[in-house]
């Protein structure tokens, strides 16, 4: 189905919401500069810090574009860090990022992740377990119950996760009339809300040695510190009795996901623009036994490979690769020139989820630059007591994480404060532990624009906004359980 692009203006609507939001990011940005002008260099920006990460949600959701947004928002910062000069600043800090090695790491796993996706469709593999998957469920809720599953299972990465489960239930979700919203929706829930929960995945390694630098554990204790906590990751814990509800009927449609879902059952679950941007189909028929196993033992090596090398997604993904192209050679599925190319194709459908990840950590650094997160922290602490600071970390963390939807990037700022208060206050560390580990997972799960949530929609096909917006409510749901449960514990045992 080709798109049609040409854009119309309704005698209602003579402003579109991109150019509504541009406007207003105009507007803002002029207003800004001039406070900008304005402000001492080299001072403390306050509350100004917040004006940059106010601004990208704010146009992201006027406009329901995520990359735009991002670097509307950077700009701003930029301009409020050097209003005489624009240019230089945004070349230094795009090129510090395109050469952080956790971006280059990123580039790589996700393009390569595409690239193996692509290549088990084009030699069959993600067909046959389609088919058999289909075998197996018989009703709509089978289809969501089955989806979470698959995501339990998958547990060793978020990013795993999120391409690889999407992927593979897309067509029995198709089947029985769910709509690739909620597919998105119930796979994001199995990413980085179960990862937390699992002290053999990629977010238990971080966090784990995190915990050691901080201070939280002694040398060596960081992964049994990591392992008490996780009774009080209540984030994780939430999430998936919200996503379980969902998938047994017992939580009802909320918000936008009503019309994601009206629309399915219409007959329609792949949203308008996304009909042409399916996987590849297979190059030839193969028996079910063996298109089957052409899916499942390249994902158990991926897997494997993964856990082999200390839980580095990277080689595992470059071992499975090597071992799908040997295993389609010696079948003689593909030619060597026909796997380079769905390879390439693959990585090559996973550029727009690259680039969104990227223009967010050019957002992160401009924040690190203006100190949004240690001013955030800075404002709250004089008012913590010990039985609030399980929940006030959670709140603050979580709101940071949401605005900058770096999951990760900002617990090396706040673990250095949030520990020795801990300590000072006698609050056991496996709750506060637990507290940023929910944070963590929360904001990952609810950013906009976060990895995980980029990743999840483009696996399940559907537009970025539109994923991040029906999953909103749920992702609430479970962020006010969290925050609820970690006020009692902090009444309880502080």
């Amino acid at each position: 189905m080709q798109r049609d692009d040409t854009l119309v203006l309704e005698p209602s609507e003579k402003w579109p919401p991109l150019w509504r939001g541009l406007a207003v990011a105009l507007v803002a940005a002029l207003g800004f500069a001039w406070l900008g002008f304005n402000h001492e260099a080299g001072s403390d920006y306050g509350v100004l810090s917040l004006l940059p990460a106010a601004l990208v949600i704010t146009m992201a959701v006027l406009t329901r574009k995520t990359v735009e947004s991002l670097l509307a928002g950077a700009l701003l910062g930029l301009l409020l860090l050097d209003p005489g000069d624009l240019v230089s600043p945004l070349a230094d800090v795009t090129l510090a990022v395109m050469m952080d090695e956790t971006i280059a790491w990123l580039i790589l796993v996700c393009g390569m992740m595409g690239g193996l996706i692509n290549l088990l469709a084009r030699g069959g593999g993600v067909h046959s377990f389609g088919n058999f998957m289909t075998r197996l469920i018989k009703s709509p809720s089978g289809a969501m119950f089955g989806t979470v599953g698959l995501g339990l299972v998958v547990f060793i990465d978020d990013y795993l996760n999120s391409l690889a489960v999407s992927s593979s239930m897309k067509k029995i979700t198709d089947t029985y009339k769910i709509s690739r919203e909620k597919l998105a929706y119930i796979v994001d829930s199995t990413a980085a809300p179960i990862c937390i929960l699992v002290p053999i995945s990629t977010w238990a390694v971080f966090f784990a040695s995190l915990l050691e630098d901080s201070g939280a554990a002694d040398g060596g204790r960081g992964m049994s510190l990591y392992i008490q906590s996780i009774p009080y990751m209540l984030y994780g814990w939430a999430a998936l009795l919200v996503v379980v509800l969902v998938a047994a009927n017992r939580l009802p449609d909320l918000g936008a996901m009503k019309q994601a879902e009206a629309r399915a059952r219409a007959g329609q679950p792949v949203p308008t623009g996304w009909e042409d941007q399916e996987e590849a189909q297979p190059s030839r028929n193969t028996p079910a036994w063996l298109g089957l196993g052409n899916f499942l033992l390249p994902m158990l090596v991926l897997v494997l490979a993964s856990a082999w090398y200390e839980i580095d997604l990277l080689k595992g993904v470059l071992v499975a690769l090597g071992f799908t192209m040997l295993l389609y050679s010696v079948q003689r599925l593909l030619s060597f020139q026909q796997q380079v190319d769905a390879t390439l194709d693959g990585f090559k459908v996973m550029l727009y989820p690259i680039a969104t990840v990227c223009a967010g950590f050019v957002l992160k650094e401009v924040n690190d630059q203006l100190g949004m997160t240690q001013y955030i922290i800075d404002t709250v602490t004089p008012i913590l007591t010990p039985a609030l600071l399980p929940a006030v970390v959670f709140l603050v963390m979580a709101l940071v994480v949401f605005s900058t939807a770096s999951s990760w990037g900002v617990f090396v700022i706040s673990l250095p404060i949030v520990v020795p208060l801990a300590q000072a206050m006698a609050v056991p560390m496996p709750l506060v532990v637990g507290a940023l580990l929910s944070a963590s997972a929360f904001g990952s799960h609810a950013c906009f624009f976060s990895d995980s949530t980029v990743l999840s929609a483009q696996g399940a096909g559907c537009d970025t906004m539109d994923h991040a917006l029906t999953q909103l409510p749920y992702a609430l749901i479970g962020g006010a359980l969290t925050l609820a449960a970690l006020l009692a514990a902090g009444f309880w045992l502080v």
